[in-house]
């Protein structure tokens, strides 16, 4: 039976962590410290886990334990698979939580996947008293959304904010053309123009997203269709991978399969393929809480500059 049919059986995160830490402290000695946990318990947890995964993760020797191929590319997939889980326990709590005092949000999805759970944790330390409940929808939904006031707060990623809104900057967002490594663009000895990448079919987000309205500005002509149009960051980079063909999208959605190499990152050149993202809100000022919040993601802005 496949390791997919049982999953609940064999899947640990606690292993998974423990894995991780070798990579990340140098070893199963360190990882183990890390994780406050006895060495001999953490090796035998390891043990556990490769007899499930069927093949070898640790070379063990007098002098210690590294990683051994099989080892460190499942890391990487562990890694990945743990940042998922991190985010979908900030993620779910924002979206369940129905808290007497509350701050409802509106957010973009690479937002929300990548930047908005780090916020979230750091709103709940301070204010463990409010609940936070996310909107997730494209960039012009939120600011639908923030303009009839549904939300107190939005973030958005695109360029287009309508006058009656007020806006601050929060994070400058890094977006890459990426191809699957058999793209004769993943082989080609010089950068791509941009203006290249704008009137070459690409696979693209859905009208209204923040990503779509970036790549419409950069050339004053028409674009021409995506080859394929979809709703969500990882969909896109499931096809691109494929070889449906290529993307542009941001860093944030994209380094984890650039560090597996399941995508490949395309030099340009020519307009910078940088964007910034924004909080939104409608006069008057936010206060209280959804004050607080905004203070938070304008704090993230400013260690990240």
């Amino acid at each position: 039976m496949s390791l997919a049919a049982n999953l609940d059986d064999w899947l640990s995160l606690s292993m998974l962590r423990l894995l991780v830490g070798v990579a990340d402290h140098g070893s199963l000695s360190a990882s183990a410290r890390a994780a406050r946990i006895a060495q001999s318990n953490a090796s035998r947890s390891l043990r556990t886990l490769e007899r499930r995964l069927g093949y070898t993760l640790l070379l063990r020797s007098t002098r210690g334990s590294t990683l051994t191929p099989e080892g460190m590319l499942t890391v990487e997939w562990a890694r990945e698979a743990l940042e998922a889980i991190d985010r979908l326990h900030a993620g779910s709590e924002a979206l369940a939580d129905s808290g007497r005092h509350e701050v409802t949000i509106g957010t973009s999805m690479t937002i929300a996947e990548h930047l908005l759970p780090g916020w979230i944790g750091t709103f709940r330390a301070r204010r463990p008293d409010v609940a936070t409940r996310l909107q997730v929808m494209n960039s012009a939904s939120v600011i639908e959304a923030v303009g009839t006031g549904t939300v107190a707060l939005g973030f958005v990623e695109t360029p287009d904010i309508p006058s009656s809104l007020r806006s601050a900057p929060v994070w400058t967002d890094d977006l890459v053309a990426v191809t699957s490594p058999g793209h004769p663009w993943a082989r080609r000895a010089r950068p791509v123009p941009t203006r290249e990448l704008a009137v070459t079919p690409l696979v693209e987000r859905e009208l209204g997203s923040g990503t779509r309205a970036f790549l419409d500005r950069l050339v004053s002509a028409g674009r021409p269709r995506p080859l394929l149009e979809l709703n969500s960051n990882a969909a896109i980079c499931q096809a691109v991978a494929e070889g449906i063909g290529p993307a542009v999208l941001s860093r944030l959605a994209v380094e984890n399969c650039l560090r597996t190499g399941q995508l490949v990152e395309v030099p340009t050149v020519g307009a910078a393929l940088d964007r910034t993202l924004h909080a939104l809100w409608r006069d008057p000022a936010p206060t209280g809480p959804a004050a607080e919040f905004l203070d938070i993601a304008l704090g993230g802005a400013r260690a990240g500059s």
